[in-house]
């Protein structure tokens, strides 16, 4: 292909053509950058973005002249929000990638919804005792489910009968597994709504190798995701833990960070820092502290004795450690920086993802395709908050990793309504 034909056009497949677009409306030279075209469009592009030294700005000015030039529609499509509405407020038509958009219903329902909201299948008295007395049951209307799809069975005649089941395909219908989280010398964790007990049989299933998980502030989504996992470490079933979150802060930056790479990223995913640190801290009872108490006053009446200085804490107290100090100490959990992550085979272990919403679809692949044999990987966000200017609830990685791999019998959805955090939490991600 000779570099003229960018400029002339290639014609495509599809019957299009792609050419390079040289403005011809804009001159570079010792003074700057220089508008010659007198234009309507271009007399509201001086007006309201001057300042050509800028890219955005000259790719508008690029537009600008090819919309005066061709007869046909000219539309700008962009991944960038702000180039997008300077677009519009210049008369331009812009849009978004359609390629890697996605229609996704559950996209509203988990971001505003409180009560919860899952599929039902109505099914004779006689169907329902018979699944409740057994681990599966094999109903035909339930073929139309994607593989490892969330039902609730419920029974026709009175609909407030009903049990919980995972489609695991062809129709038949499998019990949910778990609905608990124990940590070895911390504590035990049920699920407090329906959600969560789906949530909980998709992490514990050694079938299920990828979970995506939709969920408002609140829900459990990260909880529910650090606690199976730290108990599945704990009992051998998988080696270690990774846990990374998409860096994308909130607000103004408050620049960089020093220290090495798990320094830098402990304030990203504290989140899971502080999940960690709940379930390996078993709950104090009332008697507890009321024996501290009194043992303190005895100690305060014994003498005093001069302690011994220990050569050793010459140089001032030590840190306490937390309680989940000794998991990166011995290797079994770690913290991954995703602009690393490329490269690197994952086995047997298990990758949770947080704040998946902001992904590119890009980067969510590249995440995927590093899990190696004996691995799960887990993607949970709020479609609600996105920070990341590039992408928005119907094209970021998150529901894009769900909608291109759901169907496959190693992946699970689940949607979580219901905020378990505080009453104060769950009203304001409802109304604000």
């Amino acid at each position: 292909m000779n570099p003229s034909d960018m400029q002339a056009g290639v014609k495509l497949e599809n019957g299009g053509t792609l050419r390079v677009c040289i403005n011809p409306t804009a001159r570079f030279n010792e003074d700057g950058w220089h508008l010659v075209s007198d234009s309507p469009r271009f007399q509201a592009l001086r007006d309201l973005f001057a300042d050509l030294t800028l890219p955005d700005n000259r790719i508008l000015a690029a537009a600008c002249g090819v919309a005066d030039a061709e007869k046909g529609d000219v539309i700008l499509v962009t991944k960038d929000l702000n180039m997008m509405l300077k677009a519009r407020a210049l008369g331009l038509e812009a849009q978004d990638y359609r390629t890697d958009r996605v229609e996704d219903v559950d996209i509203r329902l988990t971001m505003r919804r409180s009560e919860e909201e899952y599929e039902t299948l109505d099914v004779a008295p006689y169907t329902l005792q018979a699944y409740a007395s057994q681990e599966s049951i094999i109903i035909p209307e339930a073929k139309n489910f994607h593989p490892n799809h969330y039902v609730l069975l419920r029974n026709e005649e009175e609909p407030t009968h009903a049990i919980p089941a995972r489609h695991a395909g062809g129709g038949e219908l499998h019990k949910l597994r778990r609905d608990r989280i124990v940590i070895r010398n911390g504590r035990t964790l049920a699920a407090l709504n329906l959600g969560q007990r789906f949530l909980l049989d998709a992490l514990y299933d050694p079938a299920i190798t990828l979970v995506t998980v939709y969920g408002k502030a609140g829900t459990g989504k990260t909880l529910l995701s650090v606690g199976a996992t730290l108990e599945q470490v704990q009992t051998g079933v998988f080696e270690k833990m990774l846990i990374t979150r998409v860096i994308m802060p909130t607000g103004r930056d408050i620049g960089f960070l020093p220290g090495k790479l798990e320094e830098k990223m402990q304030p990203w995913v504290q989140p899971a820092f502080d999940a960690l640190e709940l379930l390996l801290t078993r709950p104090r009872r009332p008697e507890q502290f009321e024996n501290k108490r009194q043992s303190q006053r005895k100690a305060d009446n014994r003498p005093q004795q001069q302690p011994q200085q220990n050569p050793s804490q010459q140089n001032g107290p030590t840190k306490p450690m937390r309680p989940w100090e000794p998991l990166t100490a011995s290797g079994r959990l770690e913290i991954e920086a995703i602009t690393h992550i490329r490269g690197r085979s994952i086995p047997n272990a298990v990758f949770i993802v947080d704040e998946a919403q902001q992904l590119t679809p890009h980067e969510a692949k590249t995440l995927i395709t590093r899990m190696g044999k004996g691995s799960k990987m887990i993607l949970i966000g709020d479609l609600g908050q996105i920070d990341n200017p590039y992408v928005d609830a119907h094209t970021n990685g998150l529901v894009y990793a769900r909608n291109r791999l759901q169907g496959q019998p190693w992946m699970a959805h689940v949607n979580l309504f219901k905020g378990e955090r505080s009453e104060m939490a769950e009203v304001a991600a409802n109304l604000m």
